[in-house]
């Protein structure tokens, strides 16, 4: 359990919990641009077929990384804050001899 999430003991869990929501809100992002791509139509000469799909596949990708990387859309603090807050209200829930759920 952690004492306080500003406790030396905490900052690396937090750290480490930050990095995990960091990484979902990439899947997040992924899913969401690939979704916003497989609505655009590829009629044409030069559109459709194999190729086409890999690469939107590989430039949805590239599109949430860098979303992700230049801060995202403020998923991650906000998964983080939560789960940080779950985690302190259970604790102080088994300081004051209640029983945690």
């Amino acid at each position: 359990m952690l004492q306080s999430i500003n406790s030396p003991t905490a900052k690396p869990y937090a750290a480490a919990l930050m990095k995990q929501a960091k990484d979902l809100e990439g899947v997040f992002l992924n899913t969401l641009t690939s979704q916003m791509f497989s609505s655009l139509k590829t009629d044409g000469m030069f559109g459709g077929g194999f190729g086409e799909e890999t690469w939107r596949s590989m430039q949805s990708e590239q599109m949430a990384d860098s979303i992700a990387k230049s801060g995202g859309i403020g998923l991650a603090d906000q998964i983080t804050r939560s789960l940080l807050d779950v985690q302190e209200a259970a604790q102080n829930q088994n300081t004051d001899g209640a029983p945690a759920s």
